[in-house]
């Protein structure tokens, strides 16, 4: 187990080779316990104690593991819910050097940004599980929301204001045939840079909260109203509460009522006015012939002209 753990920090380059000697002689049962000791120290921008001296849950980030830069924050999130994290671990970088987002497409995560990872723990079927990415948009939305900025939902995993993209969600479990053994809920959320400082092919598509806000904007207070929103909804997630979930998505869904492009892993490609979602997250199109599909996963592109 310390092997495991060791490797994967210096992977993650969350330690150093220097540091090694330190946690190999650390019991093994005290390991985790103390890799959390090493990560609550303060990286230059994310503060541990101004996130807990925000933070209203009751649960979710109460444990923290914080890091200056690791490669993903969701590969750490699944190591520490493999060796037994608690629900709503969360783990926090300041950078990440190869994170990805759907698809296995790169995603940029620059130093002033929010790039996050929530163990989940819900004891729920595996059917439920992709709800759980609807749910997290909308508690990344009415955070957004809370200041100041239009956000709205683009099915199923973006967060959006006035059309460009300012968060993304990546959601990866764990499950056998009849039971969820954890879920990684990955968020990443564009606050203080530049859009200029991005690959150029991403400067008409994505943009920043300050970039909408024309100011900077604390990470550590809004990583701690982020953590109290999606509690709030993942309580309703694990409860069954489906369609207050599903109401709110609506609500603020920036897909529902749009013609789309649903581009499909293996190359299919369906067309059609979004009309609704259900109650397992799937989009619901309506064709040109009236055919009603469901889209089960996808990449979903608003299409003008129709």
């Amino acid at each position: 187990m310390e092997r495991e753990i060791i490797a994967l920090l210096l992977e993650q380059e969350v330690i150093s080779e220097d540091m090694v000697d330190k946690l190999k002689n650390v019991d093994k049962d005290k390991l985790l316990d103390s890799l959390k000791e090493f990560a609550l120290k303060n990286t230059e921008q994310i503060k541990y104690e101004d996130i807990r001296r925000g933070l209203k849950t009751n649960y979710v980030g109460q444990n923290i593991y914080c890091f200056p830069k690791v490669f993903s924050t969701n590969t750490l999130a699944k190591f520490l819910a493999s060796k037994g994290a608690e629900d709503g671990t969360a783990v926090i970088a300041e950078v990440q050097t190869k994170a990805r987002g759907r698809s296995g497409k790169k995603w940029e995560s620059p130093k002033g940004g929010i790039w996050l990872s929530l163990v989940l723990r819900p004891n729920l079927p595996p059917s439920k599980a992709s709800l759980i990415t609807l749910a997290t948009g909308v508690a990344v939305a009415k955070t957004l929301i809370s200041l100041g900025v239009d956000a709205k939902i683009k099915w199923p995993n973006d967060v959006l204001v006035k059309g460009k993209k300012i968060s993304g969600i990546l959601t990866e479990a764990s499950a056998t045939l009849n039971e969820i053994d954890y879920i990684i809920v990955g968020v990443g959320i564009d606050i203080n840079f530049k859009v200029k400082e991005l690959d150029p092919e991403l400067h008409d598509t994505v943009t920043t909260l300050n970039e909408e806000l024309g100011k900077s904007v604390n990470e550590n207070d809004i990583i701690s109203l982020f953590l109290k929103e999606f509690e709030d909804i993942y309580d309703n997630y694990k409860s069954g509460n489906v369609e207050d979930i599903l109401g709110q998505w609506r609500i603020l869904s920036d897909t529902i009522g749009k013609y789309v492009e649903i581009r499909h892993p293996l190359g299919k490609v369906n067309y059609g006015y979004a009309i609704g979602i259900n109650k397992e997250g799937c989009l619901i199109i309506e064709e040109a012939d009236g055919q009603i599909e469901k889209m089960i996963s996808g990449e979903c592109r608003t299409l003008s002209g129709r």
